[in-house]
């Protein structure tokens, strides 16, 4: 017991000597020796640390080891920019920034020997103070750094991409290397739309946008050399800045480019191509090069129509139209100075946009044309032709130039009959059904100012060129304009008494029915050809019978060649 007694007053008595002189107590590991990190928040992406040398720029608060804060950045409202590890920061600062991440955080304890020493800052910091320090990294960027270019995404199809002097229209997001946002295109409800490599943009901006597609997204992150450097630019971007845009290149042009044709579908046979002063009925889809759908005439139901090289229509879709067939899809490319210019078109089309249509050409003519008539097949030995005034029965389909069938006289149980000249159908078919023999069949292409014109008719859209097949199947021999019947000599001298049949002085009507009947039967003359000759020889009866008292006398019958000089004689 007494020598474990002893063993305890010897421990006291030695730990009293060590702080007589100076030894540390127990819990004090004694002045620093070295900058102390804490990387209390360590971002999951991380692009590049600070090395020696970097331009960096962060915040910061200075305190001491009780709180007390002696410097703040944020109370200055300005990052602190400078060089890493070249001797400009105190020596435990340009240690304890090397090797951060942007939007990393740390806590630094600097030592005064690497703070400021014995002598400290006059008024600020005392000699011999240990410093501690909240910092957050915001940028970090050298010298010998080069723009950097990330593509997001890329359309499949890239015909072009962007160079200098190309017009630009573009979508961006602008932030901070540590993702502060500054600007956005977005938020201002429009494209930024400039010239490329003319020195309307900063300098990484105009080497960030070369030689990206319509549609790409980039992610472009521009060092502060090639953007706004020391000055920074207003409130929003602090001097020494690194920028990040996201880009989403919306179209492009340069003010050199014509109109560019891409002949999507061309039909095989192709007889005439349309040129300056025809007309034109097309469907199209009128899109922006990101694929922003303005306006369809699908949408509709009915085609444009208008003619083309006259300046009714953009510049660019009278030039895309130039050449065109029957039938084609073309996709027609149209630069903003052949389309709607700087000022756009309403709300769907902005200004200086590049317009892309896609066409299907429906059918087009000219008003001096003529109808189109192709013999498909003629019987041999034709000696009797239909002319002005025939009686006709024909089979017909009628379709639009793109196949549309829009009637058939095989829909009906009888050919159609029809008197040329009589004004019963289209000029352009009725121009198509002369000269034809019986057994012949003919395609007809009718320009609509000899169909049913502008207007269309039910089932037909105005404009619209008309294809007729047509086959002849009889014809009788017609009678002059204003005739119901013709005599093939002379007519009777007394004709009234031939007519007379009971010589009761007056003809009823059975009497004139059977009378004219006899003159056809034994080809005196014959009655305008229909497909009901009986109401023709009413309408001869209700001609003569004058009074209409269901009889014709003397007096009331009268030839129509008399009935013309009567005319003339009143006229004159």
């Amino acid at each position: 017991m007494a020598t474990a007694a002893g063993s305890r007053c010897l421990l006291l008595l030695l730990l009293l000597l060590l702080g007589v002189l100076g030894a540390p107590a127990l819990g004090d590991p004694g002045p620093l020796e070295d900058v102390v990190i804490d990387r209390y928040y360590i971002p999951k992406i991380c692009l590049r640390e600070a090395q020696m040398g970097d331009f960096i720029r962060y915040h910061y608060n200075g305190t001491f080891k009780d709180g007390k804060k002696f410097d703040s950045s944020y109370d200055r409202g300005a990052t602190v920019a400078g060089v890493v590890g070249v001797g400009r920061l105190i020596t435990g600062m340009d240690r304890g920034l090397q090797g951060m991440c942007v939007n990393e955080r740390r806590h630094l304890i600097v030592p005064p020997h690497l703070g400021y020493g014995s002598i400290g800052v006059a008024g600020l910091i005392p000699p011999d103070a240990t410093l501690y320090f909240d910092v957050v990294m915001l940028d970090i960027w050298n010298k010998n750094d080069k723009l950097q270019i990330t593509t997001l995404s890329k359309p499949e199809r890239c015909n072009r991409t962007v160079e200098n002097s190309d017009f630009v229209r573009y979508h961006y997001n602008g932030t901070l290397l540590d993702g502060t946002p500054f600007d956005s295109s977005y938020s201002k409800g429009s494209t930024y739309d400039t010239y490329v490599g003319t020195g309307w943009l900063i300098k990484g901006m105009d080497q960030g946008l070369l030689g990206m597609c319509a549609g790409e997204k980039r992610s472009i992150i521009i060092p502060p050399f090639l953007a706004y450097g020391e000055k920074g630019y207003g409130t929003v971007i602090p001097p020494q800045a690194s920028l990040v845009f996201s880009v989403l290149l919306v179209d492009f042009h340069n003010p050199k480019d014509g109109v560019f044709l891409e002949h999507l579908e061309v039909p095989e046979s192709c007889k005439r191509r349309a040129v300056t002063g025809d007309f034109v009925r097309y469907h199209y889809n009128g899109t922006l090069m990101d694929g922003t759908l303005f306006d369809s005439s699908y949408s509709r139901n009915q085609t444009y129509n208008t003619y083309i090289g006259k300046g009714y229509i953009i510049p660019g879709m009278d030039q895309g139209l130039q050449g065109v067939c029957v039938g084609e899809h073309r996709r027609v490319v149209i630069p903003p100075h052949l389309a709607y210019g700087e000022n756009g078109a309403g709300d769907k089309i902005p200004g200086s946009a590049v317009l892309i249509f896609d066409v299907h050409v429906i059918d087009f003519h000219n008003p001096e044309d003529p109808v189109e008539i192709e013999t498909v097949f003629r019987p041999e030995g034709c000696n009797v032709t239909t002319r002005d005034r025939d009686f006709v029965r024909y089979h017909y389909n009628c379709s639009l130039l793109d196949g549309t069938r829009l009637f058939s006289s095989h829909d009906y149980e009888k050919p159609q009959e029809v008197t040329l000249g009589a004004n019963k159908v289209i000029e352009g078919l009725n121009r198509g059904l002369l000269d034809m023999c019986a057994g012949e069949r003919r395609v007809l292409i009718i320009p609509p100012h000899l169909g049913h014109g502008e207007s269309g008719a039910r089932g037909v859209p105005g404009s619209a060129v008309l294809r007729f097949e047509v086959e002849l199947i009889s014809m009788e021999e017609g009678v002059p304009e204003g005739y119901l019947f013709i005599w093939h000599g002379d007519p009777p001298a007394s004709l009234f008494e031939q007519m007379d049949l009971n010589k009761d002085g007056e003809i009823p009507a059975d009497e004139f029915s059977t009378f004219i009947k006899t003159q056809v039967a034994e080809g005196k003359g014959r009655l305008m050809p229909s497909s009901d000759p009986e109401k023709v020889i009413a309408d001869m009866f209700q001609n003569q019978d004058r009074n209409q008292d269901g009889k014709i006398t003397p007096d009331e019958l009268k030839l129509k060649s008399d009935e013309d000089r009567e005319k003339i004689h009143e006229e004159l």
